[in-house]
C-alpha cells in the first residue's frame, strides 16, 4: 500500500487526525451537545445553542445524519484496509473520543429521528437506515482499533 511506499504519510496522517476528531466535535456542537475534552476553548455566552436534534429543522437533521454516515463509513473503510493506522489513531486518544461521541450523540440522534413527525415515511426510513449504519460502522471501527492496539500485541 501507499504507506509502505511513502512512510512520511504516517506523519501526514498524524497531522490530519485532529481534523477528523474535529468532525465529531462539529456534529456535537450542531446538536447542542458538548464532548468532554472536545474543545480547549471556553464557549462564548452568545454562542450557547438551544438547538437539539429534537427541535432542529428537518433538513439540518438530515444533513447531520448524512455527514455522520459518510464520516463513519469512510473511517471504517480506511481502518479496514489499513489497520496499521490504528497506532496513529491511538496516539490521539481516538478510542476514548469515539466512545464519548457515540455515547453523547447517537442516543440523541436516534431519539430525535424516532420522535419526529414526518410527512413522508420514506424520510424516516432513510434517516433510520443511515443512523443505524453510522452506529454499526462506528462500532466496527472501534473493534478494529481495539483489536490492533490492544489484542494483537498480546497475541504476538
Amino acid at each position: 500500500n501507499i504507506f509502505t511506499q511513502q512512510p512520511s504519510y504516517f506523519s501526514d496522517l498524524d497531522e490530519t487526525l485532529p481534523t477528523v476528531l474535529q468532525v465529531f466535535n462539529n456534529i456535537l456542537h450542531k446538536c447542542g451537545l458538548q464532548c468532554e475534552g472536545a474543545s480547549a476553548e471556553p464557549q462564548k455566552l452568545e454562542e450557547r445553542v438551544n438547538v437539539t436534534p429534537g427541535n432542529m429543522p428537518l433538513q439540518e437533521l438530515k444533513d447531520i445524519v448524512l455527514y455522520l454516515c459518510d464520516t463513519c463509513t469512510t473511517l471504517w473503510a480506511f481502518l479496514d484496509v489499513f489497520p496499521l493506522a490504528c497506532q496513529t489513531f491511538q496516539k490521539h486518544e481516538f478510542c476514548y473520543r469515539l466512545a464519548s461521541f457515540y455515547e453523547l450523540a447517537i442516543p440523541e440522534l436516534e431519539s430525535a429521528i424516532k420522535k419526529r413527525h414526518y410527512e413522508d415515511n420514506s424520510v424516516f426510513a432513510d434517516l433510520w437506515r443511515r443512523i443505524s449504519h453510522s452506529r454499526k460502522k462506528m462500532i466496527e471501527a472501534f473493534h478494529i482499533l481495539i483489536n490492533q492496539v490492544c489484542l494483537q500485541p498480546i497475541l504476538e
